[in-house]
């Protein structure tokens, strides 16, 4: 119930910091991807099923408030959650280069999904442009937020996950 109560609280955080806060930090236009953040680091720290739910909050919350569509970005954010699950095998919590890589990857695959569904379709074939003013440049944004929210968002997996193995212990 504990680790339900926190992501939920860190869905939800993390939903209003990219609002609000870093909305008002934006370097033009552009803010960091910190959903993509949490579903990514979800689904490589707890698996398949983690990110997955994770990824569908996280892009059900995108889609109530800031979608045409509900389910768009859902379905998006549960993607990046559950190819990050499989992961989960190889990912050891001390080292941070395979968290970053799979973080920059799932902000690369947001990037060029939004592109091909949101503006191919409605032939705007400028590529280039939407790569290098907002693809890139959101990527190197949440890589820097990455490397802030990252230890925090491992620190409360490692809580969640002591408190779990007590609880384990004294029903055993």
């Amino acid at each position: 119930m504990k680790r339900v109560i926190a992501m939920g609280l860190l869905i939800l955080i993390c939903f209003v910091l990219q609002c609000t806060l870093f909305h008002g930090l934006s370097f033009g236009g552009i803010i960091p991807n910190l959903l993509v953040v949490l579903a990514a680091s979800f689904g490589f720290m707890r698996g398949e099923k983690s990110g997955l739910i994770t990824g569908c909050i996280s892009g059900l919350l995108i889609d109530i408030f800031f979608g045409s569509t509900i389910g768009f970005y859902a379905l998006i954010y549960m993607y990046i959650g559950y190819v990050n699950g499989k992961f989960h095998n190889i990912f050891y919590p001390e080292d941070i280069k395979l968290p970053m890589v799979l973080i920059i990857g799932s902000d690369l695959f947001y990037g060029i999904i939004c592109y091909i569904l949101l503006f191919l379709m409605r032939a705007r074939f400028h590529f280039g442009y939407y790569f290098i003013h907002i693809i890139l440049p959101e990527i190197v944004y949440t890589t820097l937020v990455t490397l802030f929210l990252y230890p925090i968002v491992l620190w409360i997996n490692r809580k969640l996950e002591a408190g779990e193995r007590q609880n384990e212990k004294k029903f055993v």
